[in-house]
């Protein structure tokens, strides 16, 4: 059974395709168009996973799409009228698109998966719509190496949903409970993510990033006025600060007067206030996080934990929960914002709908192959492209290759390196990566201000074999997806004195705090990515000579 998966319209627009259950092919659109986010159809990355498997349009059993259109409908009409007349600014124009567009979707998706494939295939008799956190669940439980989880997911918001607790077993998966909007994990995030000058659904990293330079001096705010914790996680927003449910912003005149003025203009020098915001917001996430996770793991008895939803790429707030002890093992798919839809609404379909029987990977492994599924390009198409470019190049073997890429790095030079099959999802993991010496004290800001001209306070990941993490970190487990913060060991930190603790938070990226600065954050953290050998043989090697 052959299932295209697609997610596309709000943002992180992709495809993924399974035969048999088995994850064949699946990328985001934006690695085509080099749009960051592009939300379109995701017309390249569909052509891609037909191409990749050589199936043809008319092979395919059917097409599932990651969310239902109507219900979202159904909670914008539903909160409009619920706020009325407040919002109507917003309602007058979002109705027309809308009312052109987005009611329609399945008739515009018959016409441009016609258009992007093959017109004459009947793709109306094909598609199959799931709902968006179930295909989130999905994408999180079916990959992942537990025959039986439990399963949480967390978001801005799907159609109504916005976090559920599931549990999986075997080829089944069942919805527990649900948050529902406007009480949302996620938009809460979001909103200080706006305050803070940073842009919705794509900033929040950079607001994570930031929050080890504050002190969370706002979290007894955050607590007593925007947010009601639960002991069991559960939380209600209080509304009166938000203007998301209505307005054309995240926040309001309300949350400006609770935190001291206006939102931080985009391109504007950030300062200690926005840190503290962003630690304080951090530290509030993962309370959540910690006791929704605490309440799964009693409600399920399971000691397996699958997570997906944009949240889940909080790094940060996933390491803490696998120190809690809560859950044995942790698994979170790799593209767990909306990309994974498109994945986790055709294992869904799969599964769920026709049945399926489910194969486990074996040996504790996941079923993402590294997040290896994108395209691979051979010697022959490369030298063609870097020729047409009028590229000098050298063609080495593969000794070669590592040999020189390890001297170089151990030289203080950065690398772009480029093999294997493109991953899927937000991180680059060894396939499409700028590599770096992490032993460099400068390396972290020239490689965020000269080569990827972004902020200079931006950590960058450490790459680690599998079986040297306990040496470098307090970790030993697999982190194959850069989704698991923990500490630089004790005996590799270089503490800081009192007059450099005292510096402004950013002044305190030139301060050597071990001795692999380059991937140690302020609070001597690093985000950490395990190499295993059967996954990604070269870039292993890779590490193993420059190590030696």
């Amino acid at each position: 059974m052959k299932i295209l998966g697609i997610s596309a319209y709000y943002h992180d627009a992709a495809a993924a395709l399974i035969i048999d259950g088995e994850i064949v092919a699946a990328a985001q659109e934006e690695r085509f168009t080099r749009t960051k986010h592009d939300p379109g159809f995701p017309a390249h990355a569909v052509r891609f996973c037909l191409d990749f498997a050589g199936l043809k349009p008319v092979d395919l059993d059917y097409v599932a799409f990651y969310d239902k259109p109507f219900l979202k409908f159904e909670r914008l009409l539903e909160t409009y009228l619920a706020f009325a007349p407040r919002g109507f600014t917003s309602f007058r124009q979002a109705l027309p698109l809308w009312i052109k567009e987005k009611l329609f979707q399945k008739s515009m998706l018959v016409k441009q998966l016609g258009a992007a494939l093959d017109p004459g295939v009947d793709w109306n008799g094909k598609l199959l719509f799931s709902e968006h956190h179930l295909s989130h669940a999905a994408s999180a439980f079916y990959p992942s190496p537990f025959e039986k989880a439990a399963i949480l997911t967390m978001d801005g918001v799907g159609e109504w949903t916005t976090t559920s607790l599931a549990h999986g077993n075997g080829s089944s998966l069942e919805v527990l409970k649900e948050i529902h909007f406007p009480h949302s994990l996620g938009l809460l995030y979001s909103a200080f993510t706006y305050y803070t000058g940073f842009k919705v659904n794509s900033g929040e990293y950079k607001v994570m990033g930031l929050a080890p330079y504050g002190e969370p001096r706002y979290a007894k705010a955050i607590r007593e006025h925007l947010i009601d914790i639960k002991d069991d996680g559960s939380f209600r927003i209080n509304l009166d600060y938000f203007d998301y449910c209505t307005g054309l912003r995240m926040t309001n005149e309300r949350f400006d007067a609770l935190f001291g003025g206006p939102p931080r203009s985009p391109e504007s020098r950030l300062g200690q206030k926005e840190m503290d915001l962003a630690a304080s917001v951090q530290a509030v996430t993962e309370e959540v996080v910690l006791k929704l996770a605490s309440s799964v793991a009693k409600e399920t008895g399971e000691r397996n934990l699958c997570l997906a939803g944009g949240v889940a790429l909080n790094c940060v707030a996933n390491g803490k929960l696998l120190r809690t002890g809560a859950f044995d093992r942790i698994w979170i798919q790799p593209a767990a914002g909306d990309a994974g839809g498109a994945l986790g609404a055709a294992l869904g379909a799969y599964h769920m709908f026709k049945g399926g029987p489910r194969r486990l990977a074996g040996a504790g492994r996941d079923a993402m192959k590294g997040g290896y599924l994108g395209p691979v390009f051979d010697t022959a198409t490369i030298c063609e492209q870097l020729t047409a470019a009028g590229a000098v190049y050298e063609i080495l073997d593969d000794d070669a290759i590592v040999d020189r890429c390890a001297r170089a790095l151990a030289s203080g030079m950065a690398i772009g390196w480029h093999q294997g099959r493109m991953e899927f999802g937000p991180r680059a993991l060894g396939a499409r990566s700028v590599l770096g010496d992490p032993r460099s004290p400068t390396m972290q800001k020239l490689l965020n201000l000269k080569v990827k001209f972004r902020e200079s306070f931006r950590p960058f990941a450490p790459s680690v074999l599998r079986e040297n993490v306990p040496e470098w970190f307090d970790l030993d487990a697999d982190s194959p997806y850069m989704l698991l913060v923990a500490d630089v060991r004790p005996e590799h930190r270089i503490a800081m004195t009192p007059e450099q603790q005292a510096l402004f938070g950013i002044d305190k990226l030139n301060i050597a705090r071990s001795s692999i600065p380059a991937v140690t954050h302020v609070d001597y953290s690093a985000r950490i990515q395990t190499v295993h050998a059967d996954t990604n043989p070269r870039y292993h090697a890779l590490i193993s000579d420059f190590v030696t």
